[in-house]
């Protein structure tokens, strides 16, 4: 018996009805289906002074999505994607993202092109694309006590976010920087439209094996994006007196004491992502953020009445 899950945001209405009907449409098909919902992808905040609760990456897979999966269904927006990817990335399995939030810059359906798209599924008439995905770590001593799965970016600043901090930063084997800033981005490509874009960093396609390291209002001229590889680690070390915050997707993070190192590198595991036509990367730009829009010229002159 094939075997499907689905993974919803359970705090919209929408999302549950939707969840409840696509499984009744897999059952009646001779499908087994396997319902979870996002939450276990969100992993909380830690406190300075607390211990820091954290499960590793691997543990994160909802009972039932194992590597059999054939495929899973993510209804919700992008923060219900972000969490769906730490809980199924480990176990290889393809997910069709299907939009009921806003922007859904990773939803690849809405709501309206569900019938086609589960048509497709069942028919096995799709592509998978690979997304590079971050393992990112936090080691206080010799001994790791954080870690997450990161689709997006990592960030790393103060809190109140208007105060300066220092930064060195290691880039593989090269020689470490010092960054003065509010703090920095480590982004994928698929985060380079997200946080870091906001922040001054360029946009980077998919596919393309790099990561870009961006300061957060800098203190320096000299201190601007920077785009390197992605087969060398990234090891950041708070040069401050005083603890820093770490987010990792907007919604998990974890105090980062002024001994403690933070570790990030591409990980083993990807988020796979099922598409139901040829990915154009350009197009999403222009309907999600209006990028490459044609210019409109103003009249060049104007009848007074």
């Amino acid at each position: 018996m094939p075997k499907a899950g689905i993974i919803y945001n359970d705090i919209k209405p929408i999302a549950c009805r939707t969840a409840q009907e696509i499984e009744e449409k897999l059952r009646a098909y001779g499908w087994e289906v396997c319902l979870t919902t996002g939450e276990g992808g969100i992993l909380g905040y830690s406190q300075p002074g607390k211990p820091v609760c954290h499960t590793p990456i691997a543990q994160l897979v909802p009972p039932g999505f194992e590597s059999d999966m054939e495929f899973a269904i993510v209804l919700g927006g992008d923060g219900t994607v972000l969490a769906a990817f730490r809980q199924v990335a480990p176990a290889g399995i393809p997910v069709l993202t299907v939009n009921t939030g806003h922007m859904g810059f990773l939803t690849e359906a809405y709501l309206n092109q569900l019938p086609q798209a589960l048509d497709a599924l069942l028919q096995n008439d799709y592509v998978v694309e690979e997304r590079a995905m971050l393992a990112v770590q936090v080691w206080r001593e010799e001994g790791l006590i954080w870690e997450a799965l990161c689709l997006n970016e990592m960030v790393l600043h103060r809190e109140p976010l208007t105060s300066m901090c220092h930064f060195e930063i290691e880039l593989g084997s090269h020689a470490p920087v010092d960054i003065a800033a509010d703090g920095v981005i480590l982004s994928t490509p698929t985060g380079s439209t997200a946080y870091s874009l906001s922040a001054g960093g360029p946009v980077i396609t998919p596919g393309v094996p790099v990561l870009q390291l961006v300061p957060i209002c800098p203190h320096s001229l000299a201190s601007r994006a920077l785009v390197f590889a992605d087969n060398e680690p990234v090891t950041i070390f708070p040069a401050n007196p005083n603890p820093l915050v770490m987010v990792v997707d907007g919604n998990a993070g974890c105090a980062v004491l002024p001994e403690d190192r933070v570790r990030i590198l591409r990980s083993s595991y990807a988020a796979r992502f099922i598409r139901l036509r040829p990915n154009e990367f350009f197009h999403v730009l222009r309907e999600k953020l209006g990028w490459g829009l044609p210019h409109v010229a103003k009249p060049t002159s104007v009848e007074l009445p």
